[in-house]
């Protein structure tokens, strides 16, 4: 199952006033039905400087990719990694698996 990417900031600014939230330790994740599954990520500059903010990206989509069969509709996401001191693939990705559950994804 493939996904396409959110990157206008129109998309964004619709998910952020009128999609639903769920939560977890280390993601905030925004939801919205959609006709095609989109997946963005908001990353802010507290995390650090842009090497850093890239890694959180790539593992982030990572995780994205491996929790997406999982999911049973179609839906625009927008995730939000909350500050920590250390980022792990594993992290992100048990974290994504208890939201879908959760959440009835």
């Amino acid at each position: 199952m493939k996904y396409l990417r959110l990157k206008k900031q129109a998309d964004f600014q619709k998910l952020f006033n009128k999609g639903k939230r769920a939560f977890s330790s280390s993601l905030t994740m925004l939801y919205a039905p959609a006709k095609e599954t989109h997946m963005g990520i908001s990353i802010g500059k507290k995390h650090g400087k842009s090497v850093q903010r890239n890694r959180i990206k790539r593992l982030i989509r990572e995780a994205f990719r491996s929790v997406l069969p999982q999911m049973n509709g179609t839906y625009s996401i927008v995730l939000i990694p909350k500050v920590a001191e250390e980022y792990e693939f594993k992290t992100f990705e048990r974290h994504l698996q208890c939201m879908i559950k959760k959440e009835k994804l």
